[in-house]
Order: C-alpha cells, then sequence, then structure tokens
C-alpha cells in the first residue's frame, strides 16, 4: 500500500444533535417516544460527528425521499450517479497528490460501493474525472458492503503481485442517502440505521515489487496475506434490500457476540500460522478493524483479549465519523500512519467484517515509522 487519500461531504451533524434534525426533515417530530429511543441509541454509539451529502435541502426537494410507501429509488439513483464518483475522485486526488506520480501512470482501477449501481458505472465516471488512461483496467465490486475495502485490497493485491509495474488505484465511495428512511414505529431497527451511518470516500494506491520504484514511492504497508470466511449459519446476517423506497439494511443484533465467539477462530485459520512463524501475539500486532459500531469493536476486542488502546484507530474513526461501510478501513488505515506509533516491520491485522457475516482478514507489515 502506497499512499491514503480521503474525502467527506461537506455537510456535518453532530451526533447529539442528530435526532431532533431527523425527525424534523422527516415531519415525525409526533412520535416523541421514538425520537426519545433515539437519542439514546445516539448518546450510546461512540459517534460524535457524521458527514453526509444529504442536508434538510435534499428532502425538501425530493419530499417522497421520507415517505417509506412512495418510490424513491430512482431520484435516489439520480443524485447518486454523480456524487460517488465525485467524491471517490476527491479521495483519489489527495492519494495521487501525495503518491507524486501522474494519475496516467494508474494501471488498474478496483472500485467499491452500495451506494447505487448505473451502466457505465460509478467507476467509468472516476477514471474520467482522474484522467486515468483509457485503457485502464477497472474493476467494480457492488454491494460487499463494510467488508468491502478489504475485498478490494485482496483483488489489488493478485493484480499488483501479477502484472509487473501494475498500479492499483483502490477506491470506495458511500453515501448513506441510498439507505435514509423516515422512523417506523413498526422497525425500530430503522433507528439504528439512521444512527450509525455516514458518508465517506477512501483511496490507495497498491504496488508490488522493488526493482520498479515502489521503494522510492515510500510504502505505508505490505500487504503479507489474505483470507476470507463466512460464519456458519448466518446467511441473513445484516442483510440489506434494494427496493423502491431505497435500500433497506436489516442489522444484526446476534452479530456482536457471534464476533466474539467466532473472531479468534477465523484469525487462526486465516493467518494464524503466519503470525506464528513471526512468533507474535495478537497483542503484539497492530489493529485495523472495520468500526461498524462500539459493540462490534467491543466484541472482537473481547474475543481475542486485547489490550485496551488496541483498536484505538477503529474508535476514532467510529466517533468522528460513524460508520462509512466499505469506505470506513481505509480511513482506519489513515489514522493507523498518522499517530505514528508504529513499528518498521511490525505485524498487524485487517480485519473487515461485510454481510453474510463475511469476514475478510488481512495480515500486514507496517513498512514505514
Amino acid at each position: 500500500m502506497l499512499p491514503i487519500g480521503t474525502a467527506n461531504p461537506p455537510n456535518s451533524l453532530q451526533q447529539d444533535e442528530y435526532a431532533d434534525w431527523y425527525f424534523h426533515v422527516t415531519k415525525s417530530d409526533h412520535l416523541a417516544n421514538l425520537k426519545e429511543k433515539m437519542k439514546k441509541i445516539c448518546r450510546k454509539s461512540g459517534i460524535k460527528k457524521r458527514y453526509f451529502h444529504h442536508s434538510e435541502h435534499t428532502f425538501r426537494e425530493h419530499p417522497e425521499l421520507v415517505v417509506d410507501h412512495l418510490p424513491s429509488l430512482d431520484v435516489r439513483q439520480d443524485i447518486l450517479a454523480s456524487a460517488v464518483p465525485e467524491l471517490a475522485a476527491a479521495a483519489a486526488a489527495r492519494a495521487i497528490a501525495e503518491w507524486g506520480r501522474p494519475a496516467s501512470d494508474v494501471t488498474h482501477l478496483v472500485f467499491t460501493t452500495y451506494s447505487g449501481v448505473h451502466m457505465p458505472g460509478a467507476d467509468h465516471r472516476l477514471a474520467s474525472l482522474l484522467g486515468l488512461r483509457r485503457s485502464v483496467q477497472r474493476t467494480s465490486m457492488y454491494f460487499h458492503g463494510c467488508s468491502a475495502s478489504t475485498a478490494a485490497f485482496r483483488i489489488a493485491k493478485d493484480l499488483a503481485e501479477n502484472n509487473r509495474g501494475a498500479r492499483v488505484l483502490v477506491a470506495s465511495a458511500e453515501l448513506s442517502l441510498i439507505l435514509f428512511h423516515a422512523p417506523q414505529e413498526s422497525q425500530v431497527d430503522t433507528l439504528v440505521v439512521q444512527t450509525l451511518f455516514g458518508d465517506g470516500a477512501g483511496a490507495v494506491i497498491v504496488g508490488a515489487g522493488g526493482g520498479d520504484g515502489v521503494a522510492a514511492e515510500r510504502p505505508l504497508f505490505e500487504m503479507v496475506t489474505t483470507a476470507q470466511t463466512v460464519l456458519p449459519n448466518n446467511d441473513n446476517g445484516a442483510d440489506s434490500l434494494l427496493c423502491a423506497s431505497g435500500m433497506v439494511f436489516r442489522p444484526s443484533f446476534k452479530m456482536p457476540a457471534m464476533l466474539r465467539d467466532n473472531v479468534k477462530q477465523c484469525l487462526v485459520k486465516g493467518i494464524g500460522q503466519h503470525v506464528a512463524d513471526a512468533g507474535a501475539g495478537w497483542n503484539d500486532m497492530f489493529w485495523a478493524v472495520h468500526p461498524g459500531g462500539r459493540a462490534i469493536l467491543d466484541s472482537v476486542e473481547a474475543g481475542l483479549a486485547l489490550e485496551p488502546g488496541k483498536l484505538e484507530a477503529g474508535r476514532h474513526v467510529l466517533s468522528e465519523y460513524g460508520n462509512m461501510s466499505g469506505s470506513s478501513l481505509i480511513f482506519v488505515l489513515d489514522e493507523l500512519r498518522r499517530r505514528g506509533d508504529l513499528t518498521l516491520g511490525g505485524l498487524g491485522v485487517m480485519l473487515g467484517i461485510g454481510p453474510g457475516i463475511s469476514i475478510e482478514t488481512m495480515l500486514l507489515r507496517a513498512a514505514a515509522a
């Protein structure tokens, strides 16, 4: 992994103000009990602030977005068609600027989002916005959810290692407008979704080999090995459905317990031998865990008996941005390198947690301190 870039939309809301704003823009102030439930969820969320592409103006202009029995998917798609690649381009431009090479040197593009689907896709528009070469080899990944960036890095690793001189741009952009719904008394889990997700984009350039300039490009992390597994008997864990009124996400409230009970076994099977060969233990490593929520981070910490502070980078990202789905882990990687407390050559783990429940694991080595 070479340079990292991130970006957020300009609109932000403090978490302690969100419930009042949300019930106001959805014209739901009469649901006083639900508002109090949301305020309680916000207080316990571990989130201080989130960024959004949408604003109150969005809902004044498109009132169908807050009336669930009215079709609104077309409106959401129209907004996201330009907003998603533009936010991705902002993050990618920062990564390319840090890289110091022209955008035309990018040979491959791996793009991921759950925020809308189009043909040609957001990857096509992103390549145009960045001025990538017309022959850039594009791969799009849709609806991988919160494990998307880890899966994208897995693909980028293979591309870089099997195409000499390749420079792979991994980009993720997520806008939660696709998930926005008004509160309903019959579906309290809607409140959880609305208090959790925020908008953001991240980008990383990936390369391989030391003979063609990688060292001069100042690598940040080496991707050592990858693994993927699906927890048993959880086909409907954290599932989503794209329908006429947007995407409906149903969080699995069993997920924290399932992670706590299974995460160690997943890591042992996926990367355990590499860790053992290095003579390292879980607490000797740095951690980039998807900040899917406070309970998710607590469960991983408990399941691995990690020392306090090991997941601090993820907790910081959750606090400052909320859950940005597939983009979140790129923010966590950026936070890890900004903290400046990595040991050169030290091992770390990147852990993506997605629908299914899918666990994407990557063993990292710090290439910079």
